[in-house]
């Protein structure tokens, strides 16, 4: 189809799918929607109030959900004060590596905590945890030797650097 002498494809006489739409389809206005609605109230129907009282109730928690979150959490949190150990410049090595060890099996004995307590509820739903407990607990262990012997070599190097010399800290 080829532009007409005014340079547009749609110039000219007017196309249907041109025409301007109105808000309301033609027979509905305003004012006969309400006076629909009204009279559709004055019929008396039997399930007329209750499903009036549903949807008016779905809409009140449809409503509510949307205040309530966006009311949460918008306001900035507290400073939170976060404390962290402070420690001596002059401490060893083998201060250090003796604080490592100790951390070690804090976190390690805090895991064990954990794990009866994950084991607790994998008893209460009826999961099987014991053979993967058996085979992971050895692998953990293995872990902890290696760990724990490499930080005893450390440490027994720390401690005869420490004997070479005492008041030097090597870097």
């Amino acid at each position: 189809m080829a532009p007409d002498a005014s340079g547009g494809f749609a110039s000219g006489r007017a196309i249907h799918y041109m025409k301007a739409m109105a808000i309301f389809p033609r027979p509905v206005s305003p004012k006969s929607a309400l006076s629909d609605l009204w009279s559709y109230f004055r019929e008396n129907r039997p399930h007329k109030w209750p499903l009036l009282g549903l949807s008016m109730a779905i809409t009140y928690v449809i409503i509510w959900t949307f205040v309530v979150d966006a009311n949460r959490n918008t306001m900035p949190t507290r400073n939170k004060i976060i404390y962290v150990q402070s420690w001596d410049a002059s401490r060893s090595d083998a201060a250090i590596i003796l604080q490592q060890k100790m951390d070690l099996a804090k976190s390690e004995a805090a895991l064990q905590k954990r794990q009866k307590q994950m084991q607790g509820w994998a008893d209460a739903f009826g999961i099987d945890w014991r053979t993967e407990e058996a085979r992971n607990s050895a692998r953990r262990k293995e872990a902890l030797k290696a760990i724990n012997a490499q930080l005893d070599s450390r440490l027994a190097k720390a401690e005869a650097a420490d004997q070479v010399s005492p008041g030097t800290r090597q870097p």
